[in-house]
């Protein structure tokens, strides 16, 4: 009996255990189940994933849209993070530099072994770095290099700062010390203790952007070389050619972020810095050798020894920007689409679908780099988006296998491949934005990119918030609003949508298709450089014997003759600058276009020697800032037509056939007022064209009115159909006239006669241009510093004398019209004649130099450019 009863109670006991624990397990499935329901579809790869620059506790260029803010110093020289885009924080003192250069040239100490020895100092606590700030303090000179990582960061960032004195190499962990770097601010900033760097133009930046250091007083081996005229500028090179090292450039590929670093990347650092001093200090030799050997008086002794440390100081002038686009992921869009689907640029040759789906995939990718750090192609490379687009994919399967050919790792250093995946990271974390997208559920272009900001970082979000992507929530909406996609519904959607539709087709069509800088140097026989300008003109010098290359990357030639003039003797800078291939308003690089800042209806007609030194004058800018820049120009033409009492357009033309008999007639005949005579040239073209075109078909009535204005031009006599036509060419230039020529219309009988003005007008050219020459050899610094383009006139204006006032010189905008004139009557050419001949008349040439500031003045207030090249200014005298 008692067996049973506790065969029972167990029974029972064991009944209670699974009951309960079916109940447990029912419960928690239950829960994981609401938990799924409730939880975003899937989890950011950045949960499990340490990334370095996710340590620093501020940043001072995040990922948001926001303009990045320079240092700014206060009336005690202190320092505050207050935000100062116009200036350096250091342009007195670095000009004090270039105005001023006194700096003793000793950058060794003794005698120096080039033996590298095993010992160096690594930095990473900010009690160390304070003690090398100390250090560093009571040096003359050290050197300096860094090693930046990009594939992993949106903006990229300094991995590593690299220094070293006449007794020591350190290594500093930039990584471990990002919030710390300041301390370094004071002696980078002194201006009595030089810094010796290797093409230090991205360094600068890449210094003001992590740390807000600037360089002040440097000395750059690689301008040094410019001025020797070295065949190679390359670290590479000046390492084994002055100090007989061989290294390996392929390590400045490693993963930089990596710790501890492989011995061969120390050794690659360390190397990079070591040597500078010793490489500068030859360099430095051979230059006074080459002053001693080419100056004619004790007083040249330093020349080329200034100019390099001249130039090397110029670079630290420059500032950091990040750049800009309208949209998101808008100037990538358009150069896929341009590149990789339309071939030639024909945009039927793809789909509406295919275009729309590139940018929303644009759109997106630039949005989640920003949100994870990544850069852009590691997101989802331009194949990878060109692959997607195409194929557009459904399933997961097919979207995975349309980017598998693509993987990034095939692009990467073998010390990333284990760091990069295929798919990528983004995009498993991130699948079903990509289906969305492709199944055209997210329609809206506007709509895409708030929905996965909040998804990613709004409450609940998949993705972590970090220092860089926090100001993504505080300004996107505005950089939204500001800067909308088309949209497809309603009037004013549809006007916009247009508009940027035109916009787009403008940048494909009138955008530059290649750098328009070269960055080719000319140097004169000595050796000393002349001015920066494209390969065209230096093949112009080639392949006439004018000079000798003695650089190929980039291109560099000597002249073979003393050229008339040289930069130093002019006193300006700017000639000798190299130039950024990008927007000087808004530093846009996916697209520019050449904007003349003095109205070529102007400058065509200033003496020739004033319209040699047109490169000035001459920029770069993106659609937006050059319809800034036209619009203000076409004010200011108004202002100076009012100023002047000179009018923009020609108001009346007449025969200069017919004039004779007019004038004798206006003497007989006090009736007749020379206000009326002649008729509007627009006027004209636009009757003769109706006549020929629809005269037969006319009412007698509108035909007679037609026939009274051409009338009007001829003096009031009858008129063939001979003269109809020929009123057609009234106004135009000989550019024009070719142009109406290759247009289908009305057959003009007067081809040959056109054809025979034009051989006229270009065999007068080819007698002054010699073969379309870039310049006379014995006038090159005065000639041959355009770097950009001839400068064409507006409208087809050219410079000559082909039609004369009826009145006085003041002009009330009436003109005799010659068949064979060369100046266009249709736009404001007449308008820029009469202009600069009263100029040259009252005020002589300086009144033109006067003109052409005001001009620049125009542009700077208009555009407010950021991003000049070095030396341009307002008052440069041509």
């Amino acid at each position: 009996m008692e067996v049973k009863e506790k065969a029972k109670i167990v029974i029972t006991v064991a009944s209670l255990v699974a009951v309960t624990v079916l109940i447990v397990t029912e419960y928690r499935r239950r829960r994981r189940y609401r938990r799924k329901q409730t939880s975003p579809l899937s989890s950011c790869y950045l949960h499990s994933e340490v990334r370095p620059q996710f340590g620093f506790k501020r940043v001072l260029a995040d990922n948001s849209y926001s303009e990045f803010k320079h240092l700014k110093l206060d009336d005690a020289s202190s320092s505050s993070e207050e935000a100062s885009n116009c200036h350096h924080p250091y342009e007195s003192e670095i000009t004090v530099l270039l105005e001023n250069t006194q700096i003793e040239f000793g950058f060794l100490r003794g005698e120096c072994s080039l033996e590298m020895s095993d010992s160096y100092v690594w930095v990473e606590t900010e009690s160390q770095l304070k003690e090398l700030a100390e250090v560093l303090a009571k040096e003359k000179v050290f050197a300096v290099d860094t090693e930046q990582h990009s594939l992993r960061s949106f903006l990229g960032f300094t991995a590593l700062v690299q220094i070293s004195t006449h007794e020591e190499d350190f290594l500093v962990d930039t990584i471990a010390l990002h919030d710390a770097m300041s301390i370094l601010r004071p002696v980078f900033s002194d201006p009595n203790i030089c810094k010796v760097f290797h093409g230090a133009d991205n360094d600068v930046l890449w210094l003001q952007r992590d740390f807000h250091i600037y360089v002040v007083n440097m000395f750059d081996t690689a301008k040094a070389c410019e001025v020797l005229s070295k065949p190679q500028r390359s670290l590479a090179y000046l390492l084994e050619a002055v100090c007989g090292v061989a290294t390996n450039k392929l390590l400045q590929r490693e993963d930089w972020r990596q710790r501890p670093l492989s011995k061969e990347m120390v050794q690659y650092a360390r190397t990079d810095a070591h040597y500078l001093l010793y490489i500068a200090d030859a360099l430095t030799a051979e230059l006074k050798q080459l002053a001693t050997e080419d100056s004619s008086s004790p007083d040249d002794k330093f020349h080329f020894l200034l100019e390099a440390s001249r130039r090397s100081n110029m670079t630290c002038l420059q500032l950091y920007t990040k750049e800009t686009e309208d949209f998101p992921g808008s100037a990538a869009a358009s150069s896929i689409i341009y590149r990789h689907l339309n071939g030639h640029g024909d945009t039927s040759t793809i789909s509406l679908n295919a275009e729309e789906l590139v940018r929303k995939l644009c759109a997106w990718r630039d949005l989640m780099a920003r949100i994870h750090d990544e850069s852009t192609r590691y997101v989802l490379p331009d194949q990878a988006v060109v692959a997607l687009a195409c194929k557009q994919p459904t399933t997961a399967e097919e979207i995975y296998g349309a980017i598998a050919h693509t993987d990034l790792a095939t692009e990467s250093s073998p010390s990333l491949n284990s760091s990069v995946q295929s798919p990528y990271p983004v995009i498993c974390s991130h699948l079903d934005d990509i289906y969305q997208m492709i199944l055209n559920k997210l329609a809206k272009l506007d709509d895409i990119l708030p929905l996965v900001l909040k998804k990613c970082l709004g409450k609940n979000g998949t993705c972590p918030i970090s220092v860089f992507n926090y100001s993504l929530l505080l300004n996107f909406k505005t950089k939204l609003s500001s800067h909308s996609a088309p949209k497809q519904n309603g009037h004013k959607n549809f006007k916009q949508f247009t508009r940027k539709a035109s916009r787009e087709l403008f940048v494909k069509k009138f955008s530059c298709k290649a750098p328009v800088y070269h960055n080719c140097r000319i140097y004169a026989n000595d050796g000393r450089l002349l001015c920066y300008c494209d390969k065209r003109k230096l093949e112009w010098y080639l392949n006439r014997g004018l000079a000798k290359l003695v650089e190929e990357d980039p291109p560099a030639i000597m002249l073979l003759f003393e050229p008339k003039g040289r930069p130093e003797d002019e006193g300006n800078d700017f000639y000798i600058q190299t130039k950024r291939n990008i927007c000087v308003g808004c530093g846009e690089g996916k697209h520019y276009l050449r904007y003349r800042i003095i109205p070529s209806c102007y400058r065509v007609h200033f003496p020739e020697h004033l319209k040699s030194h047109r490169s000035h004058d001459i920029v770069l800018l993106c659609v937006d800032c050059h319809e800034v820049a036209h619009a203000a120009a076409e004010r200011y033409k108004k202002q100076i037509a009012t100023e002047f009492g000179i009018p923009l357009f020609v108001r009346r033309v007449l025969d200069s056939k017919e004039a004779q008999g007019t004038s004798s007639l206006m003497e007989d005949e006090s009736t007749v007022n020379s206000e009326d005579a002649g008729v509007s040239p627009l006027l004209l073209r636009s009757a003769a064209m109706a006549l020929l075109r629809h005269g037969n078909r006319m009412p007698s009535s509108r035909r007679e009115e037609l026939l009274q204005i051409v009338k009007m031009y001829y003096g009031g006599r009858d008129i063939s159909e001979d003269d109809l036509e020929r009123a057609l060419l009234i106004g135009l230039s000989p550019h024009e006239r070719r142009k109406r020529e290759r247009k289908k219309g009305v057959s003009l009988k007067h081809s040959a006669e056109v054809a025979r003005l034009d051989k006229q007008e270009n065999g007068n050219k080819d007698k002054n241009n010699d073969d379309e020459a870039p310049a006379d050899s014995e006038k090159i610094m005065n000639v041959e510093r355009s770097t950009v383009a001839d400068d064409s006139g507006d409208g087809g204006t050219s410079e000559g004398d082909g039609a004369t006032e009826l009145n006085d010189a003041q002009c009330n905008g009436n003109m005799l019209h010659q068949q064979n004139s060369k100046l266009s009557l249709l736009g404001h050419g007449p308008h820029g004649k009469q202009i600069v001949e009263y100029l040259l008349r009252e005020y002589g040439e300086d009144g033109v130099r006067d003109f052409c500031q005001r001009w620049r003045k125009v542009f700077v207030d208009a555009v407010h450019p950021r991003h000049l090249p070095g030396g341009w200014n307002v008052s440069h005298r041509v």
